[in-house]
C-alpha cells in the first residue's frame, strides 16, 4: 500500500473520529443471525484454499527479491521476475494472460490480466492486488501477500472448473507504490461500455500484517457483503478500512463509478485497545511494524490472517460468480421424482463446544422403503449422529452435529449425508462452518 500524504492523513484522522465501532458476535450462539441475507448454496461450496500453497508463493517472491537486489520495486528486475512468476503459474493452469504495459507509470511495466472463460462477457467481477513493492525490502506483506492469495484463488478456480454465472477477471498491478499508477492506467484504457461491464472490483492489499486487524473496504456496501459474511462467520467482527481509504488500487475503480470492496489487515496505523481485546495482538503498536522496511520478509507474515483472507476471497468468488443447479429446499440438486435427501437448514455455523440439530428427510423415495442415514467426511473434532438412524419414506430424522472445544476450525466444509435403501443410494452435502 502506498504511503498517505499529510493532507490524506488529516482526512484520515477525521474519518477515524466519525467511524462507529462494530459489535462482536455473541460467542455462545450456535448459529449467529447473518448480518446479510443467507448466501446461496453455490457460495457455500467454496473451496478451502490451502494456506501452505499461498505461503509457497510468498517464498518464491522472497527468493525473487533476494536474487534481484533485495526488492521488487516497479521497473526493477525483481518486479519483472515477479510478473514472469505469476504469468507462468497462470498459463500452466490454462489462463490466457495479457501483459498491459503501463506507459504512463513512473517505472513503465506490466499489469498482468487473466480472465477465466465462462459466464457472460458483459457481466465481469474483478479481483486485484498490486504486485510491486518498495525498494526498501522484499515487500512480502506489502504486497506479495495480496498477490499470493489472489494467485492461489485463480489456480483453485482453474482446477475446480465450476459453472460460471459471471466472468471472473484477475489483475496484478504495476506502480501502486508510486500512486496507483498501473490500475489508473488500466481503468483509463477502458471504454465507457467496458467499464459498465465490470459489476464489482475487489482489492487485496497487506492481508498478513503480524499485529493486524480485520478490515474491509466500504464495509457497508452491497459489494462487500460476501467478504463480510465470511469473516462474520468466523466471529471476527471486521471494521471499515479507514487507514487504507484512497491509498490502494480499489480507489482507481471507485473513481470510475465501479463498485468496490476488499480485504486489508493494516499498515503503519496503530491498533487500539478495543481492537486488541477483540482480535488479539498489541495495543498501541502498528499493525505492520515492518511496513515499507527491509524486515518485510517471509518472517513478517500472519499465517492465520493470510488463511482467512484466502478463504474469504474464494467465498466471494463462489458467491458472486459461480452457478449451481436449481435445487429444492435443503440443497438437493436431483431431478424431481428421483430419490434424494433434503436438510433444513442447508448449512450452519457451529461454535466449538456446542451442538446443532438439523432436520433430514428423504424426498421422492418409493413408498414403504426404509432408508438408513449416515454421514461421512466430517472435519476433525466434529461428530454427527442421527435420531432415528433409519426412516421410512415420508419420515424425517434429526441430525445432531457436535463440535468439540478443540474441533478443527473450518469454513464451508462439505459433510456428506448418505441415505441407503434396499434399491437406492442418494447423497447430499451439508456445509459446515465452525468458529
Amino acid at each position: 500500500m502506498r504511503r498517505t500524504t499529510l493532507t490524506a492523513g488529516l482526512a484520515l484522522a477525521a474519518a477515524v473520529a466519525l467511524t462507529a465501532s462494530t459489535a462482536t458476535l455473541p460467542a455462545a450462539a450456535a448459529v449467529p443471525a447473518p448480518a446479510v441475507p443467507a448466501p446461496a448454496a453455490a457460495a457455500l461450496a467454496a473451496p478451502d484454499v490451502s494456506v501452505a500453497a499461498v505461503q509457497a508463493h510468498l517464498t518464491q517472491f522472497q527468493s525473487i527479491a533476494s536474487s534481484n537486489g533485495g526488492h521488487r520495486r516497479a521497473g526493477s528486475a525483481g518486479y519483472r521476475a515477479s510478473v514472469s512468476y505469476v504469468k507462468s503459474k497462470l498459463q500452466a493452469a490454462g489462463y490466457t494472460v495479457t501483459e498491459q504495459t503501463c506507459t504512463s507509470c513512473t517505472y513503465p511495466g506490466s499489469n498482468v490480466i487473466a480472465e477465466w472463460p465462462g459466464g457472460p462477457s458483459n457481466q465481469v467481477v474483478m479481483f486485484g492486488a498490486h504486485l510491486d513493492g518498495v525498494s526498501a525490502g522484499p515487500g512480502i506483506n506489502d504486497n506479495a501477500s495480496g498477490s499470493s492469495v489472489l494467485l492461489e484463488n485463480a489456480l483453485v478456480l482453474a482446477r475446480q472448473k465450476p459453472t460460471m454465472t459471471k466472468r471472473v477477471r484477475f489483475a496484478w498491478w504495476n506502480g501502486e507504490e508510486q500512486g496507483l499508477q498501473g490500475s489508473k492506467f488500466y481503468v483509463n484504457s477502458l471504454s465507457s461500455t467496458q467499464k459498465g461491464y465490470i459489476k464489482g472490483y475487489y482489492n487485496f492489499d497487506m492481508v498478513s500484517s503480524t499485529n493486524g486487524g480485520y478490515f474491509i473496504n466500504r464495509l457497508t456496501s452491497t459489494t462487500s457483503a460476501p467478504l463480510k459474511a465470511y469473516w462474520d462467520s468466523l466471529g471476527l467482527s471486521p471494521e471499515e478500512n479507514v487507514e487504507g481509504q484512497g491509498r490502494s488500487d480499489d480507489y482507481s475503480f471507485q473513481q470510475a463509478g465501479i463498485p468496490t470492496s476488499g480485504y486489508a489487515m493494516g499498515a503503519s496505523a496503530r491498533k487500539t485497545s478495543a481492537q486488541a481485546a477483540k482480535w488479539g495482538g498489541t495495543a498501541g503498536a502498528s499493525y505492520d511494524p515492518c511496513y515499507h522496511r527491509s524486515c518485510d520478509t517471509t518472517s513478517n507474515v500472519n499465517a492465520t490472517g493470510l488463511n482467512r483472507s484466502a478463504d474469504g476471497i474464494a467465498y466471494a468468488i463462489w458467491n458472486v460468480a459461480v452457478g449451481t443447479a436449481v435445487a429444492p429446499v435443503g440443497g438437493v440438486a436431483a431431478m424431481a421424482d428421483e430419490p434424494a435427501l433434503a436438510t433444513s437448514p442447508i448449512y450452519a455455523i457451529v461454535n466449538r463446544g456446542t451442538s446443532l440439530a438439523v432436520q433430514v428427510w428423504p424426498q421422492y423415495w418409493p413408498a414403504g422403503q426404509t432408508i438408513a442415514l449416515s454421514a461421512s467426511a466430517a472435519p476433525s473434532g466434529v461428530s454427527v449422529s442421527f435420531s432415528p438412524s433409519s426412516v421410512t419414506s415420508g419420515g424425517s430424522s434429526t441430525m445432531t452435529i457436535t463440535a468439540s472445544p478443540t474441533a478443527e476450525r473450518v469454513g464451508g466444509y462439505p459433510i456428506t449425508i448418505t441415505g441407503t435403501s434396499s434399491t437406492t443410494t442418494a447423497t447430499t452435502k451439508f456445509w459446515l462452518y465452525t468458529s
